[in-house]
Order: C-alpha cells, then structure tokens, then sequence
C-alpha cells in the first residue's frame, strides 16, 4: 500500500521564535503566516512489513529537489513518524521517502512543509490499521504536526494561519490574494538550524520583551489587514513586518554566542527595498525568516513592480515566485 501528500511551505509575517519549555513546540508568542502553496514538500508511504522498522529514502522526480538529510533531520523526522504511529495506535513498518520542490535547511521553511507533509500522509496510511484516524479534524492534524515542526501546523491552513498557544486556525482577512516571491542568496544547509536558534535566543538580554512586543506587533497587523489594502494600510503593515523581522534576527546577533543568517547579498536586497520605499511611499511587504534569504509579499495591482524587482535582482540570485508571477513572465 502506497499512501501520499505534499503540503506547502509559508512564510511567518509576525514570527514564531522562543518555545515554551518542555512544551511540545508550544510558542512563547502567537504568530502569523503566510502559505507559500508553491513552494511544496512531498512524501511517499510504503506499506513494507519485511522492513524491521521504519526507513527514509529520498524521494526522486522531475520537479523535486535533490535532497540528502543528515543522520540528525532524518532521526527527527522518523522519530516523528514514531510518535504518530504510537500515539494512533498503529504498529507496521512503512518506507518514508520525501523531498522538495525547493532547496532545504536554507531559510525556507521546509521543516514545516516536510513535517507537515509527513503527517498527512501517515494519517491516511495508519488509517488502513486504525480506521479512526481518519475521524481527525484538520485542527488536530495540524496538532499533530506540531510536535514535530512548531510552524509545520501553519501549513494546514491557508493563504493566512494563526497560531496561538491554544491552537491553530485559518483567518480571514481581505487581503487574501498576495502575490509572493523570494530571492534566494543561500540554498547552502545553516550553520545554526532553526531547533537551535529556538534555544539560543533565550540567551540574548533582549529576549525578556520579545512575548510582548510580538504579541503587540501582531495585534496592530491584524488590524491594520481587517481594514484592507489601501496604501495608507499597506504602509503600515510593511513598517511592522519590517520590524517585526529585524527583531528576530537582532536577537540572532545578541544571542550568547552571537550567530546571524543575514549575507552581503541579503543586505543588499533590503537596503535597495528601503530605498524603493522611501523614494515610492510604496512596495513589497519585506520579511525574512531564519536564514539569508528574502521574501516579498505584493499586492494585485503591484505585479509591475514584482516584474521590476525581478529584472534587477535576477543576475545576482535565483528568484522563486508563485506561479500567477512566473506565468506573465514566460
């Protein structure tokens, strides 16, 4: 029996960065994301009762990524599965393959996509054995999930997820037909993954106001989309999210020890979206996530510009944007 799914990335606008201890993933601070449904992970279930237990395998095809997980991920990652399998009440050995349409480890958020993906597919396949998993609600897959990637349970929802200490839900906002991209500068594996980035903010004296400025942060956002998309709007929603994302990665830099994800290259892309801004009164909504890379969010009425940036930028760095963008392109 062949079970799969795939499950899409996102991108967090007010972040998720600091757990609750001993909390099962549980975030310090509510957090609001974007589903990047392009940007996607994939995973294969094979039923293999001659299997002693559980293997991982790369999964291969034309459009995914080659990917090769180190002895850590891919512990993590059948671990996960493992405690699935035990807290469903299910017993047999499966084959797990998985990989991306994108690069891993970079900054992307493919532990969420992978994560997320995983447990899809593992709810349907250990339904074959116990028919009640199939009762679960999306709310509680996406629950499941979370044990094992923190922001993977945002990607059951979608284009906007909220998630609260409590749980995780769509929301509903006008905005709600973005148009993303990103600009790769680093598809190399982080020095520091994101599991320990989680624990080394803690360290920085800034973290003691990190709950509450985010949690104010996230108020005035939401706020502010519930009005709609006029650029009076639009601006204030960028000076948040741009706020929002400096705080996290200053707490990187004032971490004991100091670490940081920003490049040359990821400089260079904001200080000329600064420039956009301050020259146009207009833009992208800017954001990174834990890595190098950068990710732009547009209004409808903005894909001239999306079509501009990506002009400027495309010598340089890679660009991934979401099929509506790629297809005016060609």
């Amino acid at each position: 029996m062949i079970f799969e799914a795939s499950a899409p990335s996102n991108i967090a606008l007010i972040k998720y960065m600091g757990k609750v201890d001993g909390a099962g993933n549980l975030p310090t601070n509510s957090s609001l994301s974007w589903t990047i449904e392009d940007l996607r992970s994939y995973v294969k279930l094979t039923h293999r009762s001659d299997l002693p237990k559980d293997e991982w395998a790369p999964l291969e095809g034309d459009h995914l990524a080659q990917i090769q997980l180190n002895e850590a991920s891919r512990e993590r990652f059948l671990n996960h599965f493992q405690s699935l399998k035990s807290e469903l009440g299910v017993q047999e050995n499966f084959l797990i393959q998985s990989a991306n349409n994108f690069p891993a480890d970079c900054g992307l958020a493919s532990s969420a996509s992978s994560f997320a993906a995983l447990t899809m597919a593992a709810v349907e396949a250990l339904g074959e054995f116990n028919p009640s998993c199939r009762d679960l609600s999306l709310g509680e897959r996406a629950e499941l999930s979370r044990k094992g990637s923190g922001s993977s349970c945002r990607s059951f929802f979608g284009p906007w997820s909220l998630w609260f200490k409590e749980g995780v839900r769509p929301i509903e906002f006008p905005m709600h037909q973005l148009l993303h991209q990103v600009i790769i500068v680093e598809t190399e594996k982080k020095a520091v993954s994101s599991s320990q980035a989680h624990q080394r903010v803690t360290t920085s004296p800034l973290f003691a106001g990190r709950t509450d400025r985010a949690e104010n942060r996230l108020a005035q956002l939401m706020n502010i989309f519930r009005e709609g998309d006029q650029l009076d709007h639009w601006r204030a929603a960028f000076e948040i999210v741009w706020a929002e994302f400096w705080d996290m990665h200053t707490l990187f830099e004032t971490s004991s020890p100091p670490f940081g994800y920003m490049l040359p290259g990821s400089v260079q892309i904001l200080r000329w979206m600064e420039n956009l801004w301050q020259s146009e009164n207009d833009g992208p909504l800017v954001t990174m996530d834990a890595g190098a890379n950068v990710h732009l969010l547009y209004r409808q009425d903005q894909k001239a510009l999306a079509h501009k940036i990506r002009g400027e930028f495309q010598k340089e760095f890679n660009i991934f944007q979401c099929n509506e963008l790629r297809e005016e392109t060609r």
